[in-house]
């Protein structure tokens, strides 16, 4: 005879059975879900919700960060020039200020400079956490104990470094810029792109590559005394 457990009597302790099991996980996916909402809504991350939705980071920020470097270089060149108080010369911070102030104010004016500036400085904070990483694995290596610290001594190695950082920082400037819907440093690879193309212009670049690989090689290790 064909069994049937809904028909039969065990179907109650079946269905009391999945029952459960339903209740148990729906619990743990509703308790996930209100955990995720709590972080979601945390007071912290409202609480830069807010200060975004009033433009701390769209002008505030923004206009602080340009009027003090202004002012800095400013007061640095002294461009508006001095003022002689006794026998001591003091910057125009009066006219410092004002032309810092109206440079800040044209800046977070113009959205698409403002975006500019806060791509920039967070890709310039990702090269300089670069670079600290990069002296902490490497000060790993150095021996402890030593008052000096570790650093980068001048030679091939620190001017190669401060090369790469140069090349990171242009490179980070030039995506910030748009123009015709493509950014500078696209516009850039793609300009240099044609040239690789180019058989003859590959060929100068292989036999530039191959003369100073054998300079490299063949120069002296001291240079010739004197006679």
């Amino acid at each position: 005879m064909w069994y049937s457990p809904i028909t039969s009597g065990c179907s109650l302790k079946l269905q009391f059975f999945y029952r459960n099991i339903y209740k148990h996980f729906w619990a743990k996916l509703c308790f996930k879900k209100s955990c995720k909402k709590m972080a979601e809504d945390s007071a912290l991350r409202g609480t830069f919700a807010f200060l975004n939705k009033i433009g701390i980071f769209d002008v505030v920020l923004p206009f602080l960060l340009v009027f003090t470097i202004v002012f800095a270089i400013l007061e640095k060149t002294r461009v508006f020039g001095t003022e002689k108080v006794g026998s001591n010369e003091y910057t125009k911070k009066n006219l410092n200020s004002l032309a810092s102030f109206a440079i800040a104010l044209f800046t977070v004016a113009s959205g698409k400079v403002v975006e500019a500036i806060t791509q920039i400085s967070a890709n310039v904070v990702i090269l300089l956490f670069a670079s600290v990483f990069f002296l902490m694995l490497v000060g790993s290596f150095h021996p402890q104990g030593d008052e000096k610290g570790f650093f980068l001594e001048k030679g091939m190695w620190r001017t190669f470094f401060v090369l790469l950082m140069f090349i990171g920082l242009v490179g980070i400037f030039l995506n910030a810029l748009e123009s015709g819907g493509m950014t500078w440093l696209q516009i850039v690879l793609d300009w240099f792109s044609q040239f690789f193309t180019n058989v003859s212009v590959a060929t100068a670049v292989l036999i530039g590559f191959v003369v100073l690989a054998m300079w490299w090689i063949a120069k002296p290790e001291h240079p010739p005394a004197k006679t």
